[in-house]
């Protein structure tokens, strides 16, 4: 059997290890699987190190995608409060203690706030069906709002720790966009638990607010 190799840098929705397992059989397709407790990706032998990291966050955002649609995941205010405390202590040394966590379906202009005198964060519901990665983000900014009350360069420097900032920045940017201009985005859709496979040649807060505009 293939060895198996941890991929650096990346972690699963759940905080999980991500596991690469190469195969000389492989020739186009990459797939990822759960196997106690961890994520692997299987892909060909013959892919570059820049195709692993491509294929690694393409998988797992796929196997997101498939899982949320296949039931209520992180249907429950409860979820929130579980995944607030992860990314807490996964990217701000665990020193954001909200006092609840919870959806909100009268955020229709923006994407969360945080009263940081009470320690009370709220997310709109239309975040989700959106990737994992987006929620989290917009978790961790309002998470950082209960340590730093402003947008300064020090509130940025923290929410910068969580890797996937950048992308989900520019994916509500997006949305926004499309809201506002009428282009038809509004929502992301998933497309359709356990195993994805795709082929490799697929194209590819207080009161401070996530504002949805833009990211306030």
């Amino acid at each position: 059997m293939p060895e198996l190799t941890e991929h650096e840098g990346v972690r699963g929705p759940q905080g999980e290890r991500v596991l690469v397992r190469r195969s000389a059989r492989r020739r186009r397709t990459v797939s990822i699987t759960r196997r106690e407790g961890d994520l692997v990706v299987s892909m060909p032998a013959s892919f570059g190190s820049r195709q692993e990291r491509h294929w690694v966050r393409s998988m797992i955002e796929q196997l997101q995608r498939k899982e949320l649609a296949r039931g209520p995941a992180r249907s429950s205010d409860e979820d929130l409060m579980r995944l607030a405390r992860r990314l807490s202590d996964a990217h701000l040394g665990g020193r954001a203690h909200p006092a609840s966590v919870s959806w909100s379906t009268r955020q229709q202009h923006r994407w969360g706030s945080c009263t940081s005198s009470t320690g009370e964060i709220r997310l709109s519901a239309r975040l989700r069906p959106m990737p994992q990665h987006v929620l989290e983000y917009v978790l961790v900014h309002e998470l950082t709002h209960l340590l730093v009350d402003d947008h300064s360069a020090e509130f940025w420097a923290l929410v910068d720790n969580y890797p996937r900032t950048a992308h989900a920045r520019g994916f509500l940017e997006g949305v926004s966009f499309a809201q506002q201009y009428g282009t038809g985005g509004g929502a992301w859709e998933g497309d359709g638990e356990g195993t994805s496979e795709q082929g490799a040649d697929s194209t590819r807060p207080t009161g401070r607010d996530t504002a949805a505009d833009g990211v306030d």
